[in-house]
């Protein structure tokens, strides 16, 4: 078995590395159309547009409870490589999706579903939002791969939420460089009120042949299987997954910590346009500057080798609830840039801290970990709701104050592992 060797997984250790690139370039990108889109597909929907915009993040996310049971499953079955492929295709028929919606409101122009009212919303967006979920499955799919696989792949001189760090900061280069994708590329650069949707398709045409590429690249690589990791064939797990206390606590945690990140990266684009009437520029740099924080704050914390998950993830929590609070006294949207410094390494700790000694149940673990990021759908949309009923998004940050503080008991409290918890007990 290959783990045996670190000095020969470099290579695979760089190929998820590279993938979680994949992954959190698209995230983004999928977040960053909520302001232009709102535009372009939501102009008759009335009082119900915060609502709708997002419902693209809500969609995504939706993915991932859906999507995290077929990942695990396909790794027990098609091995870590064999589900990347598959991850993949996916990926690329959810890209298509997203450029029928386009196709379909420029071919059928009066094709409007009432909300309410006079309020409407054209059938497109509908296409729009179903490519979204399909493309957060994929997402789900190649983190339920990728997350063990830097866990527990044996590369010299690191340990697992190091490894983590690392390919959460290539994850935040490509969250740094999504909304220039989506602002400079897609949309050109200009003003919302002369954003159209037909300007996703070539784009979007240009991704899907990338994918493409992409899992011919991974075809060929060599990417053992972490055998440890996994229950054997005809190896009955005795145990309910979530019968493992610092594992159910941490789907718990990580469910905040995705939908706080994601409440700031994709909503704070909303408050600056609508809260201060600030220009798509000013929207997009500060998006930038949050996910540029992030991949700061990864760089950092790939570093950190003699701090514990546990204290990395109690000190972050607690300055991310010092700043959001101070963003919602004072009003000031810069404050919740900064936040992003903050959340960059609380997925490597939660996670890390959510499987440590679980042994064979670890995939299955990864599989029900993705459980939590529904929580990047039911924030950010409660958020915009809360945002409707009160007319702005102010005080609609105290959703994210709430997330922190979840966070924080998580890494104080509930992160201890009882004894009957610990499988693995050599690691």
């Amino acid at each position: 078995m290959s783990e045996s060797k670190p000095q020969n997984n470099f290579g695979p250790f760089l190929t998820m590395v590279f993938l979680f690139f994949i992954v959190g370039f698209l995230t983004t990108a999928n977040s960053q159309f909520l302001g232009p889109l709102k535009n372009a597909f939501l102009k008759n929907s009335g009082s119900f547009q915060n609502t709708m915009a997002t419902m693209i993040t809500f969609s995504w996310f939706l993915a991932y409870p859906v999507f995290g049971g077929v990942g695990s499953w396909l790794v027990r079955n098609s091995g870590y490589k064999g589900t990347l492929i598959r991850g993949l295709w996916v990926m690329t028929g959810g890209v298509i999706l997203t450029d029928a919606s386009a196709w379909t409101t420029l071919l059928w122009p009066s094709a409007m579903i009432t909300l309410s009212g006079e309020a409407m919303v054209h059938f497109g967006f509908l296409i729009f939002l179903l490519g979204s979920f399909v493309i957060g499955g994929s997402v789900t799919i190649l983190q339920v791969v990728i997350n063990p696989y830097l866990v527990a792949i044996d590369v010299k001189g690191t340990q697992p939420v190091q490894r983590l760090a690392i390919g959460g900061t290539l994850n935040s280069l490509g969250t740094t460089l999504a909304p220039y994708f989506v602002t400079g590329i897609v949309f050109s650069g200009l003003a919302l009120n002369k954003i159209t949707v037909d300007q996703i398709i070539i784009p979007f045409i240009a991704l899907a042949a990338v994918l493409v590429i992409v899992m011919i690249i991974v075809h060929r690589l060599r990417l053992p299987n972490l055998d440890k990791t996994v229950n054997k064939d005809g190896e009955r797990l005795e145990r309910s997954i979530w019968s493992f206390r610092h594992l159910a606590l941490g789907v718990v945690a990580i469910s905040f910590y995705v939908g706080s990140e994601v409440c700031v990266g994709s909503n704070i684009n909303l408050y600056v346009l609508d809260d201060f009437s600030g220009s798509t520029t000013t929207a997009m740099l500060m998006a930038t500057l949050y996910w540029g924080g992030l991949m700061v704050g990864r760089l950092i914390g790939s570093s950190l080798r003699k701090i514990t998950p546990r204290t990395q993830l109690a000190v972050t929590t607690t300055a991310a609830s010092i700043l959001v609070l101070t963003a919602m006294l004072t009003n000031q949207p810069w404050a919740l840039v900064a936040v992003g410094l903050f959340h960059s390494i609380m997925w490597g700790c939660i996670y890390t801290l959510s499987v440590a000694h679980l042994g064979k149940y670890t995939v299955k673990a990864s599989g029900v970990f993705m459980i939590g990021v529904v929580g990047g759908a039911v924030l950010p949309l409660l958020q915009g709701m809360f945002a409707d009923a009160l007319g702005n998004w102010r005080w609609s940050w105290s959703l994210v104050l709430c997330g922190e503080l979840v966070m924080l008991a998580y890494a104080l409290v509930g992160c201890h592992i009882r004894n009957n918890d610990i499988i693995d007990k050599d690691n």
